[in-house]
């Protein structure tokens, strides 16, 4: 009986070991060792959203630039795996912006992938109206909340 307590014991330490080594890594700020060049790129990706045009989802001319600097980076940093989040303004029923929102997560996908990104570093997610960068009730902010971020979600 002792042995088996002992045994217990020793699974649970192991057990919570490696349930914090998880949670660190997780942790907002933790790097995970990487290069400095690896968060440079990773920054790069995160920090450019691309915008859209009131009730539409195509790729404007000023965008194709950031979405060919994502492709490159994330080309050269394979490892490097990206959720892109579409999202919309407040107007308009929750159905119809999460279905918006995936079309426009979609059309940054399907442009990275032609530009040979492989689809298997990639996902989608659509957050409609659910999740706005800023906060406003005028075109100020609706211009902001149009758009497709970009969430580094493995490296």
């Amino acid at each position: 009986m002792k042995r088996f307590a002992l045994v217990l014991c020793l699974v649970v330490a192991l057990a919570a070991g490696f349930g914090c080594a998880k949670k660190q890594a997780a942790e907002p700020g933790y790097d995970g060792g990487i290069s400095a060049e690896m968060q440079a790129a990773i920054d790069q990706i995160t920090d450019a959203r691309v915008l859209f045009a009131f009730d539409k989802f195509s790729i404007q001319p000023q965008y194709q630039e950031v979405l060919k600097t994502k492709a490159e980076l994330m080309k050269k940093f394979p490892t490097i795996k990206v959720r892109i989040e579409g999202n919309c303004d407040e107007r308009g029923t929750q159905e119809y912006n999460l279905a918006l929102g995936e079309r426009r997560a979609n059309a940054a996908y399907n442009y990275l992938v032609n530009l040979g990104v492989p689809a298997s570093q990639m996902e989608k997610q659509s957050f409609g109206k659910e999740n706005p960068a800023v906060a406003g009730h005028n075109e100020a902010a609706w211009s902001q909340n149009r758009r497709d971020d970009f969430r580094v979600i493995a490296h």
